[in-house]
């Protein structure tokens, strides 16, 4: 018998056959063995939902899950230490009935608030967990579950331990008005300071979040998750469609939402969550500990010695094989151009692959959208976690459509520049990918602040406390590239260019004919040779004839030796010295 018909056929009473409703008589299977899914209706064996991280297996929709459940999900077995299980509201405004529905709850659930918080251990890694409880007045946050965010966050800080937070709520408890407003205030404060100690946050969104907790410690991690199809906003779609009188579109603050307008990391599966919470925490941890074991240099040379020191670099380079002069035939600077345009040039998220493991992608600018002209996120490099940043061209017309060809809008290099900021806080070295005809300047690019991005970008790299590597490996197109190449060294493959524009750009403002590109290229001192020896770039990396994915690793082998050798030498320089390293470099140009 199909488990549908079990909801529906039963003998009656009276020994007649027929359809009844549930009400009329027990159905034909144990008590709670069968539930019915609120999403799509069918029903469904409770035994197998739980098995399956309470997902329904009919039409893949997400059922909430409790604190305790969740914890026991997430965490290692017989980890979980829970804190501060005894507070619980006061019932600031005495507000009336309040105190006797707050206790029936507390009768129901089990639960004292609608908060869990404790320490626990995701894969031996020691984190402080805190989980809303959706069963308790929708998880909504009074004075006592503000309290022990708080105390939770306080004690994460004084332990130097990561937080992760599972935020599911209706938002601020109208029964305690404006006491429920100030946590708000209470909880992003309290994760700013464990923020200013260098530690890591890590906000999950699941379904729904909405209100006061949304505008304050659910959207501040370094870090946010979502749940698919999760729900997340600040005003609930009732509100929005009562206020403007308008039905809002479908998908409308959803995850998937979120993630196209930048707001969130990424949206993980909830059977891959506790993988990837372990992978996230294991690569912060690892940062960490090479940052406390790292040897410093002390002592700052006089800037016109430093610079010295950087062209003797160069020079040495040059001896041990500077490529410059390779490939003599195509010494002519269009032809270079032309060849770091080639459709079948490896492009950045092909050095990605290539030249690093456990690439975890992180999405978003957290004000408007998440470009996907600029590709960023954690990895590690031979065993080191990084932050890798690539500006992504496609490798075919669709991508290419997808990826504006390259071009990064003002939300691209937020989005970079939120990631090197990342990496600053945790101490990871930034290795960008420099692949851009220029930056996208379109109406909506202009309005959105294209020229700001760019001017941000360059201002808060040329003071990153962190080792800083660019590597051009296409076109490096006026301040669209060099918004991502301020860095401590700057390096080029043979066949890149580097320019103030394109020089069909260059042809139409000077002489006011683009079709003169080709000798305006010849003029410009593009190529890696030309930047090389007026001291604009470090190294030149050779490239085979003709250059594609298939012998890519002909490039990327020599290229990870030398990244290696860049990381070594700068990761052992004292944040002060890199920083007047950076500032000399550019300072003497």
């Amino acid at each position: 018998m199909k488990l549908d018909n079990v909801f529906k056929k039963t003998r009656l009473a009276s020994g007649r056959k027929g359809y009844i409703s549930l009400n009329s008589a027990r159905p034909e299977v144990p008590e709670g063995l069968l539930r019915k899914c609120n999403k799509c209706g069918s029903a469904i064996i409770a035994k197998d939902v739980k098995s399956d991280a309470y997902i329904c297996p009919k039409c893949g929709g997400y059922f909430r899950v409790h604190a305790y459940r969740r914890i026991e999900m997430v965490a290692d077995a017989d980890t979980f230490e829970e804190w501060d299980a005894e507070l619980m509201t006061q019932n600031p405004l005495e507000y009336k009935g309040y105190e006797e529905k707050i206790s029936g709850l507390r009768e129901k659930t089990g639960l004292n608030e609608a908060i869990v918080t404790g320490k626990a251990q995701i894969d031996g890694t020691d984190v402080v967990l805190g989980v809303c409880d959706g069963r308790f007045l929708m998880a909504s946050m009074g004075e006592a579950v503000g309290e022990k965010i708080a105390r939770a966050v306080e004690r994460a800080t004084k332990e130097r331990l990561p937080v992760v937070l599972f935020a599911c709520s209706g938002g601020a408890r109208m029964q305690e008005g404006i006491v429920s407003l100030m946590q708000m205030a209470k909880t992003s404060a309290a994760l700013r300071r464990h923020s200013d100690a260098g530690l890591l946050y890590i906000s999950v969104l699941t379904d729904p979040t909405t209100g006061g907790v949304t505008a304050s410690f659910a959207m501040l991690g370094d870090v946010i998750l979502a749940e698919p199809k999760a729900l997340i906003g600040f005003a609930g779609p009732r509100v929005i469609e009562q206020t403007i009188g308008q039905k809002l579109p479908k998908g409308f603050q959803r995850s998937e939402f979120l993630l196209e307008h930048g707001f969130i990391d990424g949206i993980v599966e909830r059977p891959r969550l506790r993988e990837t919470l372990s992978q996230i925490l294991e690569l912060h941890e690892t940062g960490r500990k090479e940052q406390l074991s790292l040897p410093h240099k002390t002592g700052l040379e006089d800037a016109g010695e430093r610079r010295h020191i950087l062209a003797e670099s160069r020079e040495e380079t040059c001896i041990a094989g500077c490529p410059l002069g390779i490939n003599n035939k195509l010494a002519r600077a269009w032809d270079r151009v032309q060849l770091s345009r080639m459709n079948d040039r490896p492009v950045g998220s092909d050095y990605i692959r290539e030249l690093f493991t456990d690439f975890m992608e992180f999405h978003g600018d957290r004000y408007f959208a998440d470009d996907k002209a600029v590709i960023g996120g954690i990895a590690r490099f031979r065993g080191r976690p990084v932050t890798v940043i690539a500006q992504a061209k496609g490798t075919n017309t669709k991508e290419n459509i997808e990826r504006n060809f390259g071009m990064p809008s003002p939300d691209g290099y937020r989005k970079a520049l939120r990631l090197m900021k990342q990496a600053e806080k945790f101490h990871r070295p930034v290795i960008c990918f420099v692949d851009t005809p220029g930056a996208f300047c379109g109406l909506e690019a202009e309005e959105r602040g294209q020229g700001e991005a760019i001017a941000r970008n360059i201002y808060e790299m040329s003071g990153l406390k962190v080792p800083v590597l660019s590597v051009i490996i296409g076109e490096g197109g006026s301040g669209g590239a060099l918004a991502m190449a301020t860095a401590d060294e700057v390096w080029m493959l043979e066949n890149s260019i580097y320019s103030i524009l394109s020089p069909e750009g260059f042809a139409s403002i000077l002489w006011k004919d683009s079709s003169k590109a080709k000798e305006a290229a010849e003029v410009m001192r593009l190529t890696a040779e030309d930047l090389y020896r007026m001291g604009i770039v470090e190294q030149v990396l050779a490239e085979p004839s003709p250059y594609t994915i298939e012998n890519i690793q002909e490039v990327t082998g020599n290229l990870a030796d030398k990244i290696e050798e860049f990381l070594l030498r700068y990761g052992q320089m004292s944040e002060a010295e890199l920083t007047e390293r950076r500032y000399a470099r550019f300072r003497h140009m």
